[in-house]
């Protein structure tokens, strides 16, 4: 290729030489500079911060519901600091203010397209810093009931009692009744037995209460209560009702089995009938004799 001749080939060199060539080195010492001081910033940062974060909250009695979307909140800090700084030193200055501006813009049109998407991050930061529905808590709402697995900003993950594993939008939960029968230390359970109407109600109480009081894991304070709460059509209904400590749902099943399984053996020692419960129909039913059809 032969070289360029006379004025022309002269301006272009020159500006290659004084102009391209600088400019093209000026940026790539300004990008690595950007880069360097990016990873510096993240990784000093991000060690400095997520130990300091843990210990204050470790601190103030936080569980492991708001550690998890605290360790995450405060990488995303880290990151934007980490940016604002490697831009600033590399001297971006004009493009990180053409970035935020087109970054505010798209922040907005994603806001109007995402609308339910941002319902689920606001009610995150509800469920999040609720002190009351914690990771590991039994809940119930609208028909479901499981343990509490994980709480993020969008969605919440429950798994049922059959190791089924449920994911919950969080407006869902945070617009919904929760019942959380762990959220104190004690447990009302409740339980309704069947006695016969030829028994003596006042010893059938008396052997529910007397059976209760025998269990080690059936509180006496607050005492136990039996009261008759139905005249069905084969029994006579007596529920019975105590408290149980530090509530979870295997004690509450295992406790409330053993409670019944000792109150039906006690009333077979004692013959306390127990009657399966039965329906009688009433009323009658027509026959009309058709006659046969000619042939």
């Amino acid at each position: 290729m032969l070289p360029l001749q006379g004025g022309l080939g002269a301006d272009v060199e020159r500006y290659v030489t004084e102009r391209l060539v600088p400019g093209a080195i000026d940026f790539a010492t300004d990008a690595a500079t950007f880069l360097l001081v990016l990873l510096v910033v993240y990784y000093v940062g991000k060690a400095v911060a997520l130990p300091a974060v843990r210990r204050l909250l470790e601190a103030r009695g936080v569980g492991p519901t708001l550690l998890k979307p605290a360790r995450k909140l405060t990488l995303v800090g880290v990151g934007f600091v980490a940016l604002t700084v490697a831009f600033a030193v590399a001297g971006f200055g004009n493009l990180l203010t053409s970035i935020a501006t087109i970054a505010a813009a798209l922040t907005l049109a994603i806001g109007f397209a995402a609308q339910d998407l941002i319902g689920n991050l606001v009610a995150g930061v509800f469920l999040i810093g609720d002190p009351k529905i914690q990771i590991g808590d039994w809940v119930e709402w609208n028909g479901n009931v499981g343990i509490v697995e994980d709480i993020s900003f969008r969605v919440s993950r429950v798994r049922t009692f059959d190791n089924e594993l449920i994911t919950v939008p969080n407006s869902e939960l945070a617009n919904t009744a929760i019942t959380n029968p762990v959220a104190k230390d004690k447990l009302r359970v409740q339980f309704l037995f069947g006695v016969g109407y030829d028994d003596d109600i006042d010893h059938a109480k008396q052997v529910v209460v007397e059976e209760a009081e025998a269990h080690d894991e059936i509180l006496d304070d607050p005492p136990v209560t039996v009261r008759l709460t139905e005249l069905a059509d084969s029994y006579v209904g007596l529920k019975s009702r105590f408290w149980i400590d530090e509530p979870a749902r295997a004690d509450f099943v295992r406790i409330r089995s053993e409670y019944a399984q000792a109150v039906k053996e006690r009333c077979d020692a004692e013959e306390i009938d127990m009657p399966y419960p039965h329906q009688q129909l009433t009323g009658g039913i027509e026959v009309e004799q058709v006659a046969p059809a000619d042939d």
